[in-house]
């Protein structure tokens, strides 16, 4: 799988080649890239562009722990759709589970983020880069 994204941030790369992607490529460099992902996935290969090349032999030489992310994948996927201004129940919709379930997650991503009002969660999701202002 090749992902076509707009960041560069370590966290994101990490996150991405966990999620098991072959090829991250930046859309900044897209029509130079792209095509040259796409053979070297083919052929089973990894494929970063220049840019995220950079960022992750920076992190690796400066050692760095990445910020710890305390949502899992689906939580960040309800806090996405919130920002986006989706209700609980378009977000049950939109990830096919049941409204009881969507306010489950809404619940324990409130919680985990100290956060009580949904513009505050609204602001996060933006600062996180989740959702653009």
């Amino acid at each position: 799988m090749i992902l076509l994204t707009q960041h560069d941030e370590e966290q994101y790369i990490h996150e991405a080649l966990e999620a098991g992607v072959r090829g991250y490529v930046l859309k900044s460099q897209v029509a130079s890239d792209l095509v040259q992902a796409i053979h070297q996935v083919a052929r089973g290969q990894v494929y970063l562009s220049p840019g995220v090349s950079r960022a992750i032999v920076e992190a690796y030489r400066s050692k760095s722990d990445r910020p710890v992310d305390p949502l899992s994948g689906r939580e960040r996927q309800v806090l996405q759709l919130i920002a986006e201004g989706k209700s609980t129940k378009d977000v049950a919709v939109v990830l096919g589970v049941s409204v009881k379930t969507a306010e489950s997650h809404r619940s324990r991503l409130m919680h985990k983020l100290h956060i009580h009002e949904t513009a505050t969660l609204v602001r996060y999701a933006v600062r996180k880069g989740l959702v653009e202002p």
